[in-house]
């Protein structure tokens, strides 16, 4: 766990902090760099990867950029605003007996202590999917941005 803390910059430790456990950890897949710092660590963006908690077989994949420099080296930054989201079926899906309509599968925090990126889970019975749908929460202000991706539960090989 400790090694978790360390790898998304106290991300996690500000959320336990403030108590909002998140639902899933992600794993982080890598990181590409796209501005280099002369002090301090290089902006990126990075790419993690969790399974949904509650549907076996069904993983997301979210990039986020990640702010550099001293401040974002130390966990200390506010990062931007900018993700992007893929969920894909990796195996047979069992959906649970009671599956709520809406569901937080997943949260991360993107700045020290007001700002955090949230995954919920929303099931569209009538197209028998399931709908992710990252957005980005400020505690005093929402923000518009927002991604979405789509799992059709459908029979999975023979």
């Amino acid at each position: 766990m400790f090694e978790k803390l360390l790898k998304h910059g106290g991300r996690i430790a500000c959320g336990l902090i403030l108590g909002a456990a998140a639902p899933a950890i992600a794993d982080e897949v890598g990181c590409v760099t796209t501005a280099w710092k002369l002090i301090g660590a290089n902006h990126k963006v990075c790419v993690d990867v969790f399974e949904d908690p509650k549907i076996p077989n069904v993983i997301c994949h979210i990039s986020q950029a990640r702010t550099g420099g001293i401040s974002g080296g130390l966990g200390l930054a506010e990062d931007p605003s900018q993700f992007s989201l893929a969920c894909r079926q990796i195996g047979p899906i069992a959906l649970p007996a009671k599956l709520p309509a809406e569901e937080t599968v997943f949260s991360e925090s993107t700045s020290l202590l007001f700002k955090s990126t949230n995954i919920t889970r929303l099931w569209d019975a009538k197209h028998n999917t399931l709908v992710y749908l990252a957005i980005s929460r400020k505690v005093i202000e929402g923000a518009p941005a927002n991604s979405v991706s789509t799992v059709p539960v459908m029979p999975w090989g023979k």
